[in-house]
């Protein structure tokens, strides 16, 4: 079966990739390599033994799109997670981020509606719940207004994805992700944030090596056990594990509804001083860091109720906190040797 996979090269979408490919799935990848690097395809091949197909292809041009649809008129399902995903830079600049996630989407589902059936997986997100109002969050939890552009846009893809379901042949599953982490176990592939790091784990790690003088605690008096944020961090490999399950659910038509959301985390939360501290012991590094002001959209406390995930689905998360973290420090070491 031949799966199309959108930002393929980027940090979920490679680690996708791999588990696609273990699992004899034929990988077309599409990316505008704007946010990674052609590396990744090495990286691929040698945890595969299989180099995926690759087309360097920006999803806002719909010629180029509907192109690709012509010569690949085969494709089976589609995983989209092309889309940009820095919250602050959401806010400072929207119509990038309106166009990048809105306008690719759009084009994209106007070729899987002219098939018969077709196959979506949503790369979605948990800050689509906003502060939600009860811990664990549970798929019935309210989607409340997004506090930034960029979880505007992933409300906005799920409402769109929703309306043309309605009205076509295409089956989607939404998954709202909470926090990725970690690299493949390999070291082959891991996360490539360009310029400063805008998620934690890169920043601690590149801090560790000595590429940053010290990493910034947003907020200590938040009210949480030890003042920081809690956030549910989730091995980017058992989150790659979730779009493989979810996309073989849709192909034999086990899906229930036309569109399903489940959360993909871990059902545990860890605070930004916990993640730290896991950090240190994990990697016998004392990392420097300081307590400055809290940041603008940040929320106070998130973690997934993952139970639809887990008895629906038939997925669960298996790494712990501290094998993500390992993974993430035998990565930041490989490539900066």
């Amino acid at each position: 079966m031949k799966v199309l996979v959108t930002g393929g090269l980027g940090f979920i979408g490679s680690h996708t990739v791999v588990e696609l490919q273990n699992q004899g799935f034929e990988v077309v990848i599409v990316d505008d390599l704007s946010n990674s690097s052609l590396t990744v395809l090495d990286g691929i091949s040698k945890i595969t033994g299989k180099t995926p197909a690759f087309e360097k292809l920006d999803l806002r041009e719909k010629s180029k799109v509907q192109d690709f649809f012509k010569r690949h008129a085969d494709i089976s399902g589609v995983i989209h997670f092309a889309a940009s995903k820095a919250v602050g830079e959401s806010i400072e600049n929207p119509l990038l981020y309106y166009e990048n996630n809105i306008c690719a989407l759009v084009y994209l589902l106007q070729e899987l509606q002219k098939k018969s059936q077709a196959n979506l997986i949503f790369s979605s997100s948990c800050t689509v719940y906003g502060q939600a109002e009860k811990m664990p969050i549970t798929e019935d939890a309210p989607v409340q207004q997004a506090m930034s552009p960029y979880g505007n846009t992933k409300q906005i893809g799920e409402e769109i994805i929703s309306d043309v379901a309605k009205v076509s042949g295409i089956n989607a599953i939404l998954l709202r992700y909470f926090n990725p982490i970690g690299a493949h176990p390999s070291a082959e592939i891991g996360e490539l944030p360009i310029g400063i790091p805008q998620n934690l784990v890169p920043f601690i790690t590149q801090t560790a090596i000595g590429l940053r003088k010290e990493l910034s605690v947003f907020g200590d008096d938040y009210p949480t056990t030890d003042g920081t944020c809690i956030r549910d961090y989730i091995h980017v490999v058992d989150l790659a594990k979730a779009h493989v399950v979810a996309l073989q659910r849709l192909i034999e038509k086990k899906n229930a509804e036309k569109i399903e959301t489940f959360n993909v985390g871990t059902g545990t939360g860890s605070s930004v001083l916990e993640v730290i501290q896991t950090f240190e012991k994990v990697s016998n590094q004392k990392l420097p860091y300081k307590i400055v002001g809290r940041r603008e959209g940040d929320i106070t406390v998130a973690y997934a109720n993952t139970d639809k995930a887990n008895t629906v689905l038939g997925w669960k998360s298996k790494s712990t906190l501290e094998e993500a973290l390992a993974s993430a420090w035998k990565w930041e070491q490989k490539i900066r040797s």
